[in-house]
Parts: structure tokens; sequence; C-alpha cells
């Protein structure tokens, strides 16, 4: 039979880290490409006891539950949220399947095809896959160190006049940058300015290398709402970092009239999220540590990647660059310029390492010698040699380059 697929299928991106993940799978590969938290670090004894008191008497736990969320964890990420800057109430908060899914029904209730969508370069490879499947129009805005450049914004602001701003402010995905706080908040001005809605992407902003009391970034959404007028900026972060990917559990916040939409996008997708899982989360956040718990994944991750940039150092690879993040999961290394790091994988692979190559994190013009590294997840033993197989590979794609572009003897 011919299935007649809808033209949003032709629109569909496979994720790269999925696919290499799938060729990694059972073989000896030593994989720096997933954004896979420590599974040493996972909570493993307070999630179960936190399940096991969901259940206890709780025949309700296993019942359908609001579209919006369950409401006592509702509360507790709305206290979490406002402890940090974002005056948060539940009527203007929805807890969606993973931050991922937040993104998705954003774009649902807002991109018709050819909207314009503003973005950085690099940026998270599954918005870019979510932006595509609505057919948006995405446009790149140019950025430096201490994030967007706001003179291009605005220049962008003017000329596509985009129905959304996609940004990774705080240890971004894939590149580790973090937005200054003048950045921050001119972008957020000139935002509120052009009447454009800005969906901060904040999975990782909490797991910071810098324990100083005020080290914390401003958040995007923490500045909006200072300014005490309607709000511009959605915000959605996630417990996929900071406690275990497979509570898939996150939120998003936003003016309440907007998360009404959301919510009726959300009941046409699923109903709702896992009732279970969430009243586990509300169960172990009651008792659990969990500030004390991100400050020791901090500085395990920290120490992580430390590691991992000495090793890059210590190589001494030709025009090789990488800046260390101050937080977050990755880093993010360009190699030079003759390299194509999407030619260079199966090389990696072969010699039983992975990488995400740089080019999939980009919408248009892909630098493509660069790659994106997660330390957090390889124990650090094998480190020392996941960077001597790389480096073999790279000897060996480099070979392969001379090998080609030698000339043939007559």
């Amino acid at each position: 039979m011919k299935i007649n697929y809808s033209t949003m299928t032709e629109h569909l991106g496979s994720s790269a880290v999925r696919e290499i993940l799938k060729i990694t799978q059972g073989k000896d590969i030593i994989s720096l490409a997933g954004g896979l938290p420590a599974e040493d670090f996972f909570p493993v004894e307070a999630v179960r006891e936190a399940y096991s008191r969901a259940l206890a008497g709780e025949t309700s736990a296993l019942q359908y539950g609001l579209t919006e969320g369950y409401i006592p964890l509702r509360e507790q990420v709305a206290a979490r949220l406002t402890r940090q800057g974002i005056p948060t109430d539940i009527s203007e908060m929805l807890l969606t399947t993973g931050s991922q899914q937040a993104i998705d029904l954003l774009c649902k209730i807002l991109l018709d095809p050819g909207d314009a969508v503003l973005v950085e370069a690099p940026t998270y490879m599954a918005a870019l896959q979510v932006m595509n499947s609505y057919q948006a129009d995405i446009h790149i805005v140019q950025s430096d160190e201490s994030g967007m450049l706001p003179d291009h914004l605005e220049e962008q602001l003017r000329t596509h006049r985009p129905k959304l701003l996609y940004a990774v402010p705080t240890f971004n995905n894939p590149s580790g940058a973090t937005w200054s706080k003048e950045r921050r908040e001119q972008v957020v001005s000139l935002c509120r300015r052009y009447g454009v809605l800005i969906l901060e992407d904040n999975p990782y902003g909490e797991i910071t290398f810098d324990e100083t009391p005020d080290a914390y970034p401003f958040s995007l959404a923490a500045i909006d709402r200072s300014c005490g007028e309607d709000s511009c900026v959605v915000y959605t972060g996630t417990f996929s970092k900071i406690v275990a990917p497979a509570l898939r559990t996150g939120w998003i916040i936003g003016p309440a009239e907007l998360i009404r939409v959301v919510a009726k996008a959300k009941q046409a997708a699923d109903l709702h999220s896992s009732t279970i899982d969430q009243r586990a989360l509300y169960e172990l956040l009651r008792v659990f540590d969990l500030e004390g718990h991100i400050r020791l994944i901090s500085r395990e991750y920290h120490s992580r990647m430390k590691q991992l940039s000495a090793e890059l150092s210590s190589r001494g690879w030709e025009d090789a660059k990488f800046e260390e993040p101050r937080g977050g999961m990755f880093l993010w290394l360009k190699l030079s310029t003759a390299i194509n790091t999407t030619g260079l994988l199966p090389f990696a692979v072969e010699q039983g390492v992975a990488f995400v190559p740089g080019e999939v994190f980009y919408s248009a013009k892909p630098v493509k010698n660069a790659m994106r590294l997660n330390f957090t997840h390889t124990p650090p033993e094998l480190v020392p040699l996941a960077v001597q197989r790389l480096e073999k590979a790279i000897s060996q794609y480099s070979q392969s380059l001379e090998t080609t572009l030698m000339p043939t003897l007559e």
C-alpha cells in the first residue's frame, strides 16, 4: 500500500545525535556525542522511595491528570523559579514531557509556513528540527562571545518581522557560550520594542561551575518580568539534566493567555504528561536536597570538563581552538579549516570514538570544521583514550585528504 504522507513530513529531519547513537550501540565506542548526564550521579534510591510514596494508598497517581500538570508539582516549580528571580504563578505554567515538547507546542501554536524565526548560530539542532517541521523561515542573528549582536538583531527584527526569537543564552548547546548581562538586557529590550516573543530554552543553566552567590546568570525571563509590563519571554526548563532524563518532566511559563492556548495544543498531542512521574517528582522534591544535588553534579562536571580541556590542549593540534564553558554539558571544538568533521566522523567511529559534527547546529552557512563534545557522560578514566582515538582519526582523515589531492602520475 502506498502511504500518502502530509507535506509536513517532507520537512521532518532526523536527529544527528540519535543516528550517531544507533551507530555506536553494541560497539566498543566511547561516545562524546550524546547530551547525556552522568548515570553514576542519578539519585536512584531517592527516586525509588519517591515512587513508593507516590503509590502508597494513592490510586489517583495512576489516573488521568490535568493537562497543565499536577498542581503541587507546579507550585514547587513556581516557587523555585520565583527564588531564581522569575516570579511565577501556576496559571502561567504548564508541565511538559521534557522541554523538547515545550519547544514543539509553542512553535505549533505560533508558526505558519513561511513565518520568520530568529536564532543564534550555532544553536540547538532539535529546535531547528521543530522549526523546520513547521516550515518556518529561519534567520541567523550574528553573535560574539557575549551573545547576539544588538545592531544585527535590530536589523533582522526590522527586515523579517519574526514571530519568534529562539535562544539558549546560558551554557549554549552546542557552543557552551553564555551571554553577558548587558547583552541579555539589550535583546529583551529590542524584542519588547518590536513585539517579538522570545523562547528562552534553559536546560543547563543551573549546572554552573562558579559557586559564588551571584554566579547564576540573570535569565531573559527575569529581566523581562522586572520590567513590570506584558511579558515577551516564554521560558522553558527541565528536570532531565538536574535529576534524570527518564522522568521526562519539563515546564513552560509565559503569559496566562498563551499558556491556555499551549494547553489546548497539548491536549491534542498527549492529553497530559505522565501522572505517576509528576507525583513521584513532587515526592522527591518534597524531601530531597535538590540544590545540594545540583552543586554535587556541577562540581563533578566541572572536573570532567577540565580533564577533557587538558587532554585536548596537550595534543597541540594545528589550528585547534576551544573555550572552556562556564557550565553546562558541552565543549565546542574547532579544528583546522581543512577538516570537515562530518567527513571525519566515520574515521572516528572506526577508531572507537564518536562526536557530533558541527554543521548540524546551523540553519544555513554551517561551520564545517567544528564538533560538539559532551564531557558529562564519559567516565573520567576513559577520556584520555577517547582523545587518543580522536587524534588517530584526525591523522587518518588528514592522510586520506592528502591521498585524494595527490596528483596522478602519468
